[in-house]
């Protein structure tokens, strides 16, 4: 059996993307959860031997190391044929949204929720504006992808989903409406078995 340990923190959304494909593919691992407002220096030895970075998610598998949630996900599907994993459309249909959602979506999410959060310096109002704009750009293009689609990757959800899912988890604390697409595609993805609240995918 193949020993997955994952590092992470239910603040990061890539380490919740990793988590929900691990649990969307029901593959056995451990978590430990890694406190990402210390100071990296301050983290586990175990951690920081494994982690190039000092950052969350890395997950390690039979003793090696992989960091990066998109190269993750990746190599999640090729090895367990899981999540899109199990045909070479669905490996490419993963490719595809994983560099687009890192682009776009996982660009701009992220810090309009960190200017948010209570203890944040915030950003100036120019700046919100244009991570807002920007925003509204990439949701109209998630209703191109999407389509007339349950999920990105068609009638059931895979690697692309999971990276989607990791910040528009968390659109109202990023100050920004969904389309009626993305809305209802959320709604799909919370009722999936295996769907866990942040702070369950990475207890205390």
């Amino acid at each position: 059996m193949t020993d997955l340990h994952l590092y992470g923190h239910p603040d990061s959304g890539h380490a919740c993307k990793v988590a929900l494909a691990l649990s969307l593919a029901g593959l056995a691992h451990r978590t430990t959860r890694i406190d990402i407002w210390a100071a990296p220096e301050t983290r586990p030895a175990d951690f920081l031997a494994v982690s190039p970075l000092a950052e969350v998610p890395v997950l390690v598998i039979d003793g090696t190391s992989v960091f990066q949630s998109g190269a993750i996900l990746m190599e999640l599907a090729q090895r367990f044929a899981v999540l899109g994993g199990d045909t070479p459309e669905g490996l490419r249909r993963g490719r595809e949204i994983l560099m687009w959602e890192g682009n776009r979506i996982g660009l701009c999410l992220p810090q309009l929720k960190e200017a948010r959060r209570i203890g944040s310096g915030g950003l100036p109002p120019d700046v919100i504006a244009w991570l807002t704009a920007r925003f509204e750009v990439d949701r109209n293009n998630f209703d191109r992808l999407l389509g007339a689609a349950e999920f990105l990757h068609g009638a059931a959800p895979g690697i692309g989903d999971c990276a989607v899912w990791g910040y528009v988890q968390w659109l109202e604390e990023a100050g920004v409406t969904p389309s009626d697409k993305m809305r209802r595609w959320g709604e799909a993805m919370r009722a999936l078995p295996g769907m866990k609240a942040p702070e369950a995918f990475f207890p205390s």
